[in-house]
């Protein structure tokens, strides 16, 4: 065990504290950027600070608390532009970060489509919304080791076939961010995150299966209980024993909502300034088209409060804004920062640095009710590797999960492979379920999707 004090682990709470000090740190590093003779410079600082306890087997393996800081600059000379980093934020280190920046700056070409985002599209930190991000969790490292424990515990006395553990994990994390250029703006915000996680293995002769939970929120009162997390986790790992492959067929697909976010992940990926400028995206002069059915709206909420990826500001300091990237299957909006809306020229979307908490429209079916609308076809629970083109919109992944006949599950599935193509997926999409997974940045229920080639024996 590492050697931590109770004493240590109350200055979890404390991370408020830093955004002024971190405020006067952005001001500090421009005013040496401008005295070095930049034309313009934008700095982003952090402060972390976590506690994280691991067990496996009953017995505790790790416990780690990490405190960290530092700082990126980027400067311009003019559209010349350079960057650097440091997580040492003493003067000394202030000032030779911002050299290395200026000196990159001074001998990369000149790009027409780089500087600042414009002053007027930053928003006024007085009118800055509140968020509800900040939620410290007080959990001394003993208590942390006792719902690992009790998570594990819970998930290995599941099922008499559940023998061996990949751990448990408990943690907790603080963190502050404050962005500023030489607009003369500087925003800033706390947060915090809290998890709990566990991965059991079950066996029955030669089949050994492995299967995980977990659970994770801006305030620790609305985590999943230990009990539940393992309990979840050894069904799963118990559901999957007799995993074996099927013939390869073309089916309807069900994506579980916990992997369904992957499947609107390459939705984004493909609508991003990035990919649409460097032609590299399937979805290439597709705005104002019909890419999904008439009854799927997906939309950015990025001032939801206590969200987990809400935030008030991009990564260019611009100011974020509710807005649907499609409404009624038709792409409404591309994601863009700054830089690559230049490229195109279009305007900012306010998504430097990607999407805030992302929602595609559910209809009222849960999942049972979901796959009974299937009838017979693949209910995905997991995927492997990262076959997908995003230029041609190809598609094909390891996966496994479960064959479903008569809208009931008939036994588990490993060792196929599931293709399409994304364009033909979205548009295959016959109804998002009910059952929606709120733990990550893009939020929806399980997707059915038409039909596509499951390549098995």
């Amino acid at each position: 065990m590492s050697d931590i004090s109770d004493s240590d682990v109350g200055a979890l709470e404390d991370v408020r504290r830093e955004q002024p000090r971190l405020e006067a740190l952005v001001r500090r590093i421009l005013e040496e950027a401008d005295s070095s003779g930049a034309t313009a410079a934008e700095v982003g600082v952090s402060h972390d600070t976590g506690l994280s306890v691991s067990v496996r087997k009953g017995e505790i393996e790790t416990v780690e608390f990490n405190r960290d800081r530092g700082f990126g600059i980027t400067v311009y000379f003019g559209q010349r532009r350079g960057s650097a980093s440091t997580s040492d934020s003493g003067d000394k280190a202030i000032r030779d970060t911002v050299r290395a920046a200026c000196n990159i700056a001074r001998f990369t070409e000149e790009d027409a489509f780089s500087g600042l985002a414009e002053a007027e599209l930053m928003p006024d930190p007085a009118s800055a919304p509140e968020l509800d991000l900040y939620h410290p969790w007080d959990i001394a490292v003993e208590e942390a080791e006792s719902l690992a424990l009790e998570c594990e515990a819970r998930a290995l006395g599941f099922d008499e076939r559940i023998g061996n553990s990949e751990g448990a994990n408990a943690g907790t994390s603080q963190g502050c961010r404050v962005y500023g250029n030489s607009h003369g703006f500087i925003g800033g915000y706390c947060s915090t995150r809290h998890g709990l996680n566990c991965a059991v293995i079950a066996s029955e002769g030669d089949d050994m299966q492995r299967d995980h939970w977990y659970t994770v929120a801006r305030d620790a009162g609305k985590l999943e209980s230990a009990a539940a997390v393992g309990d979840k986790a050894g069904e799963r790992a118990v559901a999957r024993l007799g995993a074996r492959p099927i013939d390869t067929r073309q089916a309807p697909v069900v994506y579980v909502a916990e992997i369904a976010g992957g499947v609107l992940g390459h939705f984004i990926a493909a609508v991003s300034g990035g990919a649409l400028y460097r032609k590299a995206s399937f979805l290439l002069d597709a705005l104002g088209k019909q890419i999904f059915p008439t009854h799927i709206t997906i939309d950015e909420r990025p001032l939801l409060p206590g969200a987990m990826a809400s935030a008030w500001f991009d990564g260019d300091g611009v100011a974020t804004r509710p807005k649907a990237f499609v409404r009624d299957g038709v792409l409404e909006s591309y994601s863009l920062g700054t830089y690559s809306a230049r490229q195109l020229g279009m305007e900012t979307t306010g998504n430097a640095g990607g999407v805030h908490n992302l929602f595609i429209s559910t209809g009222g079916k849960s999942r049972t009710e979901l796959l009974r609308a299937m009838d017979t076809g693949f209910l995905v629970t997991e995927l492997m590797g990262m076959g997908v083109n995003m230029v041609t919109g190809d598609y094909s992944r390891g996966a496994a999960g479960f064959w479903i006949e008569n809208g009931e599950i008939q036994y588990p599935v490993q060792g196929v492979t599931i293709a399409g193509n994304l364009a033909e997926m979205f548009k295959g999409i016959v109804e998002i379920g009910a059952d929606v997974d709120t733990r990550g940045n893009v939020q929806t229920g399980s997707i059915l999707i038409e039909e596509m080639t499951i390549a098995g024996n």
